[in-house]
């Protein structure tokens, strides 16, 4: 693979990295803010272009399988092109799919800007992981993570507070605006900062492989999106999910055979990597099914308001999101194993905690569990992420961020879908022979994520090994080989110093010693 390398990516000064993480943490909170944006001005969009329900889902659901579909493209991407030059086209296909959004007359072309979106974001969202763990030192990359773990999660929090403000003052259209100045911005940001600090190889473009891709992640995501709506044995869920899986395989069978593969699965060889995509798949599963679940237990099961709903969700929310930098932290002092367990022993007793949550339990207690829930979940998160990438070389460093960021998707739409189900058929099947039905199915949600807990901390027990002296070693290798430009530079300018001074004494002694040839010679003559 290393006969195939073109640029071996740039090394940067510790200013300018710092420049590139704030360019980086700017777009990410566009991008991620918008996600959630979006969900407040869905029921204005459906007025203006006289939709229902069913048809503006598809503005945030589409979105989503279009992520999914494009996702793997984006390893291809970023080992075949500069970095500087991607990163800023990224950053074009998202203003320009923005601008379409913003003059939208209608659904269809609204759906064509979310798709450019989609292109852009995902781009995005895989890029900012792979630079961020390629420029900093691996001393570093917890509390680096973490931060930008911070900004990822905070942003989609006070997002739909600020769309509601913008929906009822301005209008539903003035959310894309502003965020096409901020994304403006921050592409003028880039022009000025970004450097191409990722290695490039040199790669065929395989279009075999990214129809089989799209089918593969696209029909899996979509059968996952489908399960809420419709019956398990149906076409829409089962028939998608068999075709999705039957791609999939012949997807890693053709990567496998490939002498310069499209999407390198190979990197799943890596128990660190395996163990961090299963964990991640987890806790999204947990993550977004709390997400569906939380609201309807408030609104439908104790009969509250839409806006009390929010508040009980709003303190784990906020938690979940400043843990983040701590927890990045606490990865870069202690490591992964301790911290594994731990989190994973909080999110399996709050978990059951809920499932002891009767009808006529306080709203308040309930909203103080969550807050430990989102305590692990967020303690989690971006170790994951950081842990997981320890030992991928820099060239396979995009392959295995796409990986993640695929299995993320696909499992933040089983978590929707999946809980709901559940919640729907053991509320069902109790009706009659308990008291709250539908009180039941709540707490039985919360035993499944009990279990998925447990399986959690097993991975943590008996995947996550405590670092051996070979890894420190290595780790400290490592650390040396990302020492700063600036440190480098200067070692350089001492040797040629040093070497300039050797030099110069080296031609004093030779003038010296000829000097001296020529007294001996005259000397000679004379006698």
């Amino acid at each position: 693979m290393d006969n195939l390398v073109i640029h071996k990516g740039k090394k940067v000064s510790d200013k300018r990295r710092s420049l590139m993480f704030l360019n980086i943490n700017i777009s990410c909170i566009a991008t991620s803010m918008l996600a959630t944006a979006l969900t407040t001005a869905l029921p204005p969009i459906m007025e203006d272009f006289n939709i229902d329900v069913n048809s503006v889902q598809w503005i945030t659901s589409g979105f989503a399988l279009f992520l999914a579909i494009v996702m793997p493209l984006t390893a291809y991407l970023i080992t075949r092109f500069r970095t500087k030059r991607l990163y800023c086209i990224a950053l074009s296909f998202f203003i320009l799919g923005l601008t379409v959004c913003a003059v939208s007359p209608n659904l269809w072309v609204m759906m064509l800007g979310r798709v450019i979106q989609g292109c852009g974001s995902g781009l995005i969202s895989s890029m900012t992981q792979v630079i961020i763990l390629t420029i900093y030192p691996p001393e570093k990359r917890g509390t680096i993570m973490g931060w930008y773990g911070l900004s990822i999660g905070v942003a989609p929090i006070i997002a739909p507070t600020l769309a509601g403000v913008l929906v009822d003052y301005v209008g539903w259209r003035m959310i894309f605006v502003i965020s096409i100045i901020i994304m403006l911005f921050s592409l003028v940001f880039a022009l000025c900062v970004f450097e191409d600090v990722l290695p490039t190889m040199k790669k065929k473009f395989d279009i075999i492989s990214l129809l089989i891709s799209a089918i593969a992640f696209g029909g899996i995501t979509l059968a996952a999106g489908n399960m809420g709506k419709y019956q398990f044995v149906s076409v829409q869920v089962l028939l998608l999910l068999v075709i999705g899986i039957i791609f999939t395989t012949i997807f890693i069978i053709r990567q496998l055979r490939l002498k310069v593969p499209f999407l390198d699965v190979r990197v799943l060889k890596d128990s660190k990597l395996s163990n961090s995509i299963i964990s991640t798949i987890i806790l999204q599963i947990t993550l977004l099914g709390s997400a569906i679940v939380f609201p309807l237990y408030v609104q439908q099961i104790k009969g509250e308001s839409a806006t009390l709903s929010g508040l009980v969700i709003l303190p784990g929310s906020l938690v979940m999101a400043l843990i983040s930098p701590f927890a990045g932290k606490l990865y870069d002092k202690i490591g992964m194993k301790i911290l594994f367990i731990v989190e994973s022993v909080i999110l399996i007793f709050s978990n059951l905690a809920l499932f002891f949550i009767t009808i006529k339990s306080s709203i308040w207690l309930v909203s103080v569990i969550h807050v430990f829930r989102c305590f692990a979940i967020g303690g989690l998160l971006m170790p994951l992420v950081t842990w997981g990438m320890t030992d991928i070389p820099k060239t396979k460093a995009s392959d295995a961020t796409a990986l993640l960021n695929s299995v993320r998707s696909i499992g933040g739409a089983i978590g929707s879908a999946l809980f709901v189900s559940i919640m729907t058929t053991v509320s069902n099947s109790v009706k009659g022979k308990k008291e709250n039905p539908d009180m039941f199915g709540f707490n039985v949600v919360f035993l499944t994520m009990t279990g998925l807990a447990i399986i959690l901390s097993l991975l943590g027990i008996f995947g996550c090994k405590k670092e051996t002296k070979k890894s420190t070693i290595s780790s400290e290798k490592s650390i040396i080989e990302n020492k700063s430009l600036d440190e480098s530079e200067k070692i350089e300018e001492s040797q040629k110093k040093e070497v300039g001074d050797n030099t110069e004494e080296i031609l004093k002694k030779e003038v010296e010693m000829n000097n001296n040839n020529k007294d001996i010679n005259i000397v000679v003559k004379e006698e």
